[in-house]
């Protein structure tokens, strides 16, 4: 029986994000990419030349996924952009949700298949069940995979058709499966946290499809097995920790967002690297996300060949 080993958290990036979240390694750039909500930021650490980069958007997002070279899709607030992250122009844009304008795009991630799942949720964080869990396929149709989720968070892959998917606020980590349809065919709570247990926020698995969750204001990731289990527990100086993916050389350090947000003059002193991008060697190595990937991509967005 093998059991999880993680040295103690390492500041990669001193920040005071606001909302840092949308953790995402890019190996072929040997990069570290996450975002900070609010401050409309995409931050890029290189971790094998420590250059740091930031740039600036116009709308809040929420995550980032990678195509090739340096085409990315952004999930921004209303909108689902594909762009040229090193020449700024824009190839493609969908817009969603007009029916609910106060929504916003929050958590995303590739499937084993490299289709994007996403979840919206309400800006203003009311509690409103307008936040719907989508999924934009690799033909670049958007489905409607499920609805009345108040802060959506996550998804993290089993498999092509099983996956964990969060709703914050209602501190609920549900089990869910889907047919070739994207229609859902079994759905259950896997986990409910505790109120002592803070906030489920963004998650990730490893090859042992164990679940790794970032605990918004309890400074800390648990590791829970197929079980639904505690099997580790990592703590941090940082007391809102909201997304952790894994990547690096051997594909087990896991890179890790936290959030100033809603903190206190005291939590300031007690966790005084709150906003900092953290890195976290184990003896468990991780899955690493996929590229989105689109069939016929010329001619779906005309990709250019000479994007570098």
């Amino acid at each position: 029986m093998y059991k999880i080993k993680t040295a103690k958290p390492k500041i990669l990036w001193k920040l005071n994000c606001t909302l840092g979240e949308g953790t995402l390694w890019v190996k072929e750039h040997n990069s570290i990419y996450f975002v900070d909500i609010k401050k409309k930021r995409i931050h890029i650490l290189n971790i094998k030349s420590k250059k740091k980069k930031i740039i600036k958007l116009n709308k809040e997002i929420g995550f980032l996924s990678h195509i090739k070279k340096n085409i990315f899709i952004l999930g921004l607030e209303n909108e689902l952009r594909i762009i040229d992250l090193k020449t700024k122009k824009i190839i493609k844009s969908i817009l969603i949700e007009k029916e609910f304008p106060k929504n916003r795009i929050n958590d995303g991630k590739t499937d084993p298949k490299g289709r994007l799942w996403f979840g919206t949720m309400d800006n203003l964080e009311r509690s409103i069940k307008h936040g719907s869990l989508y999924c934009l396929d690799n033909k670049l149709n958007l489905q409607k995979v499920d609805t009345n989720y108040i802060i959506t968070n996550g998804p993290a892959f089993i498999d092509e058709n099983n996956f964990y998917y969060t709703d914050s606020r209602r501190k609920k980590i549900f089990k869910i499966r889907v047919n070739k349809n994207f229609k859902i065919i079994k759905k259950k709570i896997f986990i409910k946290f505790k109120p002592e247990d803070g906030t489920p926020d963004g998650m990730t698995m490893d090859k042992n499809k164990n679940l790794w969750i970032a605990h918004f204001h309890r400074a800390c990731i648990s590791v829970f097995n197929k079980k639904g289990k505690k099997i580790h527990k990592i703590h941090f100086p940082a007391k809102n920790i909201t997304n952790c993916t894994f990547g690096g050389k051997n594909n087990n350090e896991l890179f890790v967002s936290s959030a100033t947000k809603s903190m206190s003059k005291k939590d300031f002193k007690d966790f005084r690297y709150s906003g900092s991008l953290f890195s976290v060697r184990s003896n468990i190595k991780g899955f690493v996300q996929k590229k989105f990937i689109i069939n016929n991509a010329k001619k779906r967005l005309i990709l250019r060949e000479n994007s570098n």
